[in-house]
């Protein structure tokens, strides 16, 4: 949609003024969702975090478990490598070959008590591994409970307001058209930097909408006669005057009763 060219100062504070509570209105319903969708990320990282620390645990549980029979296959090597030597030295012929026999023996011996000394170690690994998997099974458990009901949450709201915001949003964009791209910037600009995003206030008891500040008198009457675009001083929001915003949200109530 083409931008309007010769609109007057007064259309463009109404099409401000209309932009500003249709994403006010957006702005609403994104509150109703408040943290949800990041407390449904969090946990979704959770809960994948948690099946990551399961795979690895149980992927060193077979590799411990590999080596306990590696080791348990040298044992048994070095144990026919014992009984090897000692009928060997029945038939030595001298002491040299007889203590280079015994020498033999002895690191096989050396070597089965190492391997006994990594299988117990494994064994004690094995059963620590078990019980870290059991309680992360756990935690797994309750994160996914808890996940499958914030998800719910999440989605029944979905299903109440993401059709209405889906239509406001396309509302705004097509608001945006009708608005020169100074303006735009400033209005993207001001709500960024205010609280409650309200980058176009009425004027209301004599100052500015959410604001206590008083506005001059005349200022007053210069904004009432729509002739130019005021800010606010203190603030620095786009102010209307309280007759408009009144025809304006008049107006939009019936926009948004159709949607």
């Amino acid at each position: 949609m083409a931008k309007k060219t010769d609109v007057t100062v007064e259309e463009k504070l109404r099409a401000l003024y209309d932009l500003q509570l249709i994403d006010s209105r957006i702005d609403e319903i994104r509150n109703v969702r408040g943290e949800l969708p990041l407390e449904v990320e969090d946990l979704e990282d959770e809960v994948a975090g948690l099946n990551t620390r399961i795979q690895k645990l149980e992927t060193d549980l077979e590799s411990v478990d590999a080596d306990i029979k590696n080791k348990k296959i040298l044992i048994d090597d070095s144990k026919a490598a014992i009984k090897k030597y000692t009928e060997q030295q029945k038939n030595v012929r001298n002491n040299r070959e007889f203590n280079a026999l015994s020498k033999e023996i002895e690191f096989q011996e050396l070597e089965i008590e190492l391997a006994e000394k990594h299988i117990k170690e494994h064994k004690a690994q094995i059963e620590h591994k078990k019980d870290v998997i059991t309680q992360t099974k756990e935690r797994l458990n309750d994160r996914d409970k808890h996940l499958t009901h914030k998800k719910g949450e999440l989605d029944a709201i979905l299903a109440e307001t993401q059709k209405e915001e889906e239509q406001l949003v396309k509302k705004s964009n097509e608001f945006e058209t009708l608005i020169e791209d100074r303006l735009i910037s400033a209005y993207k600009r001001i709500r960024t930097n205010v609280k409650n995003g309200l980058a176009v206030v009425a004027v209301e008891r004599g100052a500015s909408g959410g604001s206590y500040f008083t506005i001059p008198p005349q200022v007053i009457v210069e904004i009432s006669s729509r002739r130019k675009i005021i800010t606010d001083e203190h603030s620095g929001r786009i102010l209307v005057d309280e007759e408009l915003a009144k025809e304006e949200h008049e107006k939009m109530e019936k926009l948004f009763s159709k949607i």
